[in-house]
């Protein structure tokens, strides 16, 4: 059995109904076909389970020797699309334990402005925050330009890890001018948020914000700070933020683990 009280999975039929195989032929003299590998139709069938809610977060996968059996496959294959599973954070492996299905991740709404203990708290998480550095620096020529700054003027630089029921799982980075927000980092930064301060506090409101979303790779000093390993995914949000009269107030990058975060967005129909 894949899991525990599940009822066992027929591959082949499985493959066969969902058009796991593909083969193209050119013509009658020169054919070529590609079958696609056979760890990538077993990571897909366990990925189909798992996004289905038939393996539900928590499950325990059964040992590698009994599911390499069951599925008539030697435990190298097997172990390859594990593999894919967990490099894409859907299985998570502890030594000594088992292999479980991991936690599910969390949408992040790409086209909205993103609160994040409001939005973790509505999820039924325990949202934290902790305060890694806070200090006043020189703007550089492109940061003052995107903050409609003087090059000589002072900003705020703030960073903030973020967690989950006591995990971390994201690093917030702000960059915020000086002389519009004097006292800023007077404010407790650790138990309010730093949008409801600027609200609040200063009478400014985030009307939008101009952000782009790119994965790059976790670094030692990332890795360390989110207890992962170096040259895990990440995702990384670039933000510009404006106020209500379109002033920039806010640049921001965050970097969310790729394990954790799935990214949504909502499109029209095709441009012309």
């Amino acid at each position: 059995m894949w899991y525990k009280n599940c009822i066992p999975l027929d591959i082949g039929s499985y493959f066969n109904n969902h058009g796991f195989a593909l083969t193209v032929t050119r013509d009658t003299t020169n054919s070529i076909s590609f079958t696609i590998p056979l760890y990538i139709q077993i990571a897909d069938g366990l990925i189909s389970q798992i996004e289905s809610g038939e393996l539900s977060p928590g499950t325990q996968l059964v040992p590698e020797r009994d599911l390499s059996i069951e599925l008539n496959v030697n435990r190298m294959t097997l172990r390859r699309a594990l593999k894919v599973l967990e490099s894409q954070g859907l299985i998570v492996r502890k030594h000594g334990v088992g292999t479980f299905v991991a936690e599910a991740k969390i949408d992040r709404q790409m086209e909205t402005i993103f609160r994040f203990s409001s939005r973790m708290q509505n999820r039924g998480f325990t949202p934290g925050t902790k305060l890694i550095l806070i200090e006043k620096i020189q703007a550089e020529y492109k940061l003052a330009k995107d903050l409609g700054l003087p090059a000589s003027d002072m900003v705020y630089n703030i960073l903030r890890l973020r967690s989950i029921n006591h995990e971390p799982v994201m690093l917030e980075s702000y960059k915020i001018p000086v002389t519009r927000f004097p006292g800023l980092d007077q404010y407790d930064l650790e138990n309010r948020s730093i949008y409801e301060i600027i609200e609040i506090e200063y009478g400014v409101r985030i009307a939008r914000n101009r952000q782009s979303f790119e994965p790059i790779i976790t670094t030692e000093f990332e890795a360390e700070l989110l207890k992962i390993k170096i040259g895990d995914a990440l995702m990384l949000e670039k933000r510009l933020s404006y106020d209500d009269h379109d002033q920039p107030i806010e640049y921001g990058k965050d970097r969310y683990r790729g394990d954790r975060f799935r990214f949504i967005a909502e499109t029209s129909p095709f441009s012309i």
